[in-house]
């Protein structure tokens, strides 16, 4: 981590397991979702809707956690969000039923959002020169997913040999040891402008209400289909709510989303590679773990096993991915992550009823985490580069928005196309494909960008400035 004194290194170790333990509980349910459905009693509507709302208000709620951030530090914020995931988890382990569990899955979801940023803000402050902190971004983006590796892994482990109940005990034990430990962390610097920013309040309305019913609506049309007033309704409004925060936006002095900040086509292209990149494992784990169970009688815990040489492949790449990222910059790396990603998924698609496990999962399985962990490590440094200290919750919040409408939004619409056939292969298989088909689509975008490596080179013009004057 270049120059990091042993103190900066033992704080970013623990700051790397809580941002990891973040995504470790979106797929804690994945493998024993089934399992869950049949002790509660679910449909399938309700089995979709909790599987996504962890990732609904964590995305929802993002760009608010990442302001809250900037305006009060890192520290605090992070020491907020810590208290309510724990506290979250431990009523989701202890819930009678469906509404428990789904509230605390939407409250697990909000500690996570004021986490996230929260925890790079602190990174920033450990690593101030720019050279440090994007190396430390490079190592940040592998983490994501190593979390949700493990969660898939281990959940069904877990599951099988106790209860799936028992898996909430990760973030609750992660968010102590962090409040714990977060007496040592760096306070926040003093804002170069001598003011906190505003709390854009109705532009958080807005941003948390349009992501979340416009996810709702494509949890609605696995049930009812999309020419209905129960999917088109909520889509509709979601929509309008989202073009009315783009507006407000504008308007605003200290708004949640400056509109400069997009401006940045690199930054831009960075977050679409982040959310497909997301959409595309979370496809892998969700829809492979359900087809494994419902269609080929596998076990939880052998389910499980069978992504024993993903997690194999993704400690090795997601080893080699921050020091390729800082060799060879990283467009090359996040274009050919989302390449290899995409062949995976591609070599999925082409699964059927007699697919064996050697020749016709294991293959993508291992190609899949290879693409991931080098396309999250070098878009983490390409949406995060060339941003102001003071703007490090914004840029923290923006990135893992994205990287939480994958599993969320992205998601929903893949798990859509899935159940269009869902009693045979060929829905999973369609889902697979229109997966791969997105990520090829992304690298070539990626793949245009300027080839410079932000290692070596100045820091970016903030857009934000430009776009302010």
């Amino acid at each position: 981590m270049g120059i990091a004194v042993p103190s900066a290194r033992a704080s970013f170790a623990l700051l790397g397991a809580v941002q990891a333990v973040l995504i470790f509980a979106i797929m804690i349910l994945a493998v024993p979702l089934p399992l869950v459905a049949r002790e509660l009693g679910l449909g399938p509507s309700e089995v979709l809707l909790l599987s996504s709302a962890y990732g609904l208000s964590f995305a929802a709620l993002l760009l608010l956690g990442g302001r809250l951030a900037d305006r009060h530090g890192g520290r605090p914020v992070l020491r907020w969000g810590l208290a309510l995931l724990a506290a979250a988890s431990v009523a989701c382990a202890l819930a009678p039923g469906y509404p428990v569990l789904l509230a605390g899955r939407l409250v697990q979801g909000a500690g996570a959002a004021l986490t996230a940023p929260a925890a790079v803000a602190v990174v920033r402050r450990l690593y101030p020169r720019p050279a440090d902190y994007r190396r430390a971004m490079a190592t940040w983006g592998g983490l994501s997913v190593i979390g949700a590796t493990t969660g898939s892994v281990v959940s069904g482990a877990v599951a099988a040999a106790v209860s799936w109940r028992w898996l909430f005990a990760v973030p609750v034990l992660v968010a102590l040891a962090g409040l714990a430990r977060s007496g040592s962390l760096p306070a926040a610097a003093p804002a170069p402008s001598g003011r906190r920013p505003a709390l854009d309040l109705r532009g958080a309305a807005l941003a948390t209400t349009g992501l979340c019913a416009a996810s709702y609506a494509l949890v609605a049309s696995t049930d009812h289909g999309w020419r209905t007033a129960e999917t088109l309704v909520p889509l509709a409004a979601g929509l309008l709510l989202l073009l009315a925060f783009a507006g407000a936006e504008r308007r605003t002095v200290d708004p949640l989303l400056p509109p400069g900040f997009l401006a940045d086509r690199s930054r831009a292209t960075a977050l679409v590679a982040v959310t497909a990149t997301s959409a595309g494992t979370a496809a892998a784990f969700v829809l492979l773990s359900l087809y494994l169970q419902q269609l080929r009688g596998w076990s939880a815990a052998g389910t499980s096993a069978a992504f024993l040489p993903y997690a194999a492949a993704l400690l090795l790449s997601g080893r080699l991915a921050g020091p390729l990222t800082a060799r060879f910059g990283p467009v090359p790396v996040t274009a050919a992550g989302l390449a290899l990603e995409g062949a995976g998924l591609a070599l999925l698609a082409g699964i059927d009823p007699a697919s064996s496990y050697p020749t016709g999962l294991l293959p993508g399985l291992l190609l899949l985490p290879a693409g991931a962990a080098a396309s999250f490590a070098g878009a983490a440094v390409l949406a995060t580069g060339g941003v102001a200290p003071e703007r490090t919750g914004l840029a923290a919040g923006v990135l893992n928005t994205a990287m939480e409408l994958g599993p969320t939004t992205g998601l929903a619409a893949l798990m859509a196309l899935a159940a269009t056939r869902p009693t045979t292969v060929g829905g999973y298989a369609t889902a697979f494909a229109a997966a791969a088909a997105g990520l090829a689509l992304t690298a070539v975008a990626v793949g245009a960008l300027p080839r410079t490596n932000p290692t070596t080179t100045p820091e970016r013009t903030d857009p934000i400035k430009e776009f302010s004057s």
